[in-house]
């Protein structure tokens, strides 16, 4: 501030004016140039922490209690922050929780069938026919192995969160587990999307607009169809169904 200026002002206007700055109303970085990056988030500790010197009564946040969400917006920070409840972060966190549970929750169900051993009489079953191989938790195993050495795995997945999503009941969860499944295996941005035609595509993306559980059907019945027709072959003439038949047939023999 030039020095003439200052002695046209009184002293107890400079103070109040000192004052105003210390608690973040004015800040002197404003009147010349915009700190950021680093700079900026320098200057807003430093002003916090001068605020909490000046300010009587005033305690910094975490010491006495805790923020709540609630009350983040009216104090939301002048620069994107972790802790702002305007940055994205925290609004797209809960989502990403949301997601992941769901994912867990699909793939965790698959992840239970690999552990459950066939009998003899089961895996002769499967190869009567595509429909006796599917309805068997250990079958479903056995095969989604299978499809996971031939990069297909996907496609047993899509099928089996398309089995838990037709018995939702909630207009809300169906909803957001039909956006869930959409972006993991329909969208076309997705390293799981399955292979479906233009006329199924089109079906669902007009059943997004209100989703319900039988949204996916068509896609279901689709993927069921591909697998049967290409994968189940070679999995009935692969080693891998040859020797698990014939390694749990030797086992029913010596029980």
């Amino acid at each position: 501030m030039p020095t003439d200026v200052i002695k046209a002002k009184n002293i107890s206007y400079l103070w109040a004016y000192m004052v105003k700055f210390c608690i973040g109303s004015v800040s002197v970085a404003s009147c010349f140039l915009q700190p950021m990056g680093s700079e900026r988030m320098e200057m807003r500790k430093r002003q916090m922490s001068v605020q909490q010197e000046l300010v009587p009564g005033t305690t910094a946040p975490g010491q006495n209690e805790q923020p709540s969400q609630g009350n983040r917006g009216s104090n939301a920070c002048c620069f994107c922050w972790c802790c702002c409840c305007s940055c994205s972060w925290n609004e797209d966190r809960d989502e990403r929780n949301r997601r992941a549970s769901y994912d867990f929750k699909a793939e965790g169900n698959a992840d239970l069938e690999e552990s459950l051993k066939p009998t003899a009489e089961e895996v002769c079953l499967w190869g009567q026919s595509f429909d006796k191989l599917m309805h068997c938790p250990a079958g479903r195993s056995a095969f989604r192995q299978f499809l996971r050495t031939e990069f297909s795995e996907e496609n047993m997945l899509f099928w089996l969160a398309c089995e838990e999503f037709s018995k939702e009941t909630n207009k809300s969860v169906i909803e957001e587990k039909a956006r869930i499944i959409y972006e993991d295996y329909i969208s076309i941005l997705s390293p799981k999307e399955v292979s479906l035609d233009s006329r199924v595509r089109e079906v669902i993306n007009r059943n997004m607009l209100e989703p319900t559980s039988h949204t996916f059907d068509d896609a279901q019945l689709q993927i069921f169809t591909l697998m049967q027709r290409d994968s189940y072959p070679r999995f009935m003439n692969s080693s891998a169904y040859k020797n698990l038949l014939k390694t749990v047939s030797e086992q029913s023999v010596e029980s």
